[in-house]
């Protein structure tokens, strides 16, 4: 038996649907599983040992229809016998056509169910105490008489990559002894981004708290500056805590470095699920415009904390709706002061 999962773009998208593979392996132990995913976001599923072959999606397939139809044809030849198309899109329901397999598989759309076999109707409330991410994408087995089991992604590094990360956190000068945190300083967006002089408070708490502290900035070259921005609102004691210029070239790096770390705290976004897969505790500030509920749960395993301005101030559907147009309306009314007691709890408990 082959069996193909789509899900093309997001890091964080690609490593919650890789779940589906060891519940495939669990079921078809002698199946070939392969994957569909565009190449920048392979980091995160490399040396899965429940994934055989990995299909990409260039930019060059993203830029040119006849390079994404010549990608078609060759995934028909494959002859599939199961495709699950996680991503939804036109461009994963093109690839679903084209594949010759006999069980098609998605979640509901009106415009693309003739497209499916089982087009899937989504939860809009968890039925198993686990996040929407995680039921509505298990709910995609269910054609496959796969019953719900929780689980959450994992990510496989080699001893290699751990022992690079090791090293290079001693050169820098970190003391293995002493607590070291990694912060998500910075969402994906604006509107997924706490405000600067107000992450820099919760920093100032996180020293006050841990005196031992050491602090590193999860950002990329390009965000330097709104990331040094956060780094000079901080007191000048915290200041002495944060190495600012220690982080991953690459993104398997940064995954080696933070399971060095004793937690993940800031931004919700693909750090933190990464973080998760690799069994680190985090603090996770969630954008105002987000539903909790898709990406959380209060019984997932592990530590985790995750914080929204629902849970201070009152907040229905509409502040939703224009939470999403102005962020930063809503970001303002999430003042540290509600935050600095759970930070405080949560950092007693590591």
């Amino acid at each position: 038996m082959k069996i193909l999962v789509v899900q093309q773009k997001m890091i964080g998208d690609v490593l919650t649907s890789s779940i589906l593979f060891e519940a495939l392996r669990a079921k078809y132990p002698d199946a070939q599983l392969d994957y569909v995913i565009n190449s920048h976001t392979y980091a995160v599923v490399e040396n899965n040992p429940f994934i055989d072959n990995f299909v990409f999606i260039t930019p060059e397939m993203e830029k040119s229809k006849r390079s994404f139809y010549r990608f078609l044809k060759t995934l028909k030849k494959e002859k599939y016998d199961v495709v699950i198309d996680v991503y939804g899109k036109l461009s994963s329901t093109l690839i679903s056509k084209f594949t010759s397999a006999k069980t098609k598989i998605a979640y509901h759309k009106k415009h693309t169910a003739f497209v499916f076999t089982h087009p899937i109707k989504r939860l809009k409330k968890p039925e198993n105490n686990a996040s929407l991410a995680i039921e509505n994408r298990l709910k995609l087995l269910e054609p496959l008489a796969i019953p719900f089991k929780n689980t959450t992604p994992k990510i496989y590094l080699k001893p290699e990559e751990i022992t690079n990360a090791k090293t290079y956190l001693e050169t820098a000068n970190i003391q293995s002894n002493q607590p070291l945190f990694m912060i998500s300083v910075l969402g994906s967006s604006p509107i997924k981004t706490y405000p600067a002089k107000y992450m820099a408070a919760l920093l100032d708490s996180l020293v006050a708290n841990k005196k031992d502290a050491q602090i590193l900035f999860n950002y990329i070259p390009k965000q330097k500056e709104e990331a040094k921005a956060i780094y000079d609102y901080c007191l000048a004691e915290t200041q002495k805590h944060i190495y600012f210029d220690v982080f991953g070239k690459s993104l398997r790096a940064f995954l080696a470095i933070t399971q060095q770390c004793d937690a993940l705290i800031g931004n919700e976004g693909g750090a933190n699920n990464m973080a998760k897969a690799l069994s680190i505790p985090t603090f996770t500030i969630f954008s105002p415009y987000l539903n909790k509920a898709n990406w959380f749960s209060e019984n997932e395993p592990g530590n985790n904390v995750a914080i929204h301005v629902s849970d201070y101030i009152p907040y229905n559907e509409t502040d939703k709706a224009e939470a999403k147009k102005d962020p930063e309306k809503y970001y303002l009314k999430l003042k540290p002061e509600f935050i600095k007691p759970e930070l405080k709890t949560f950092l007693s408990t590591l």
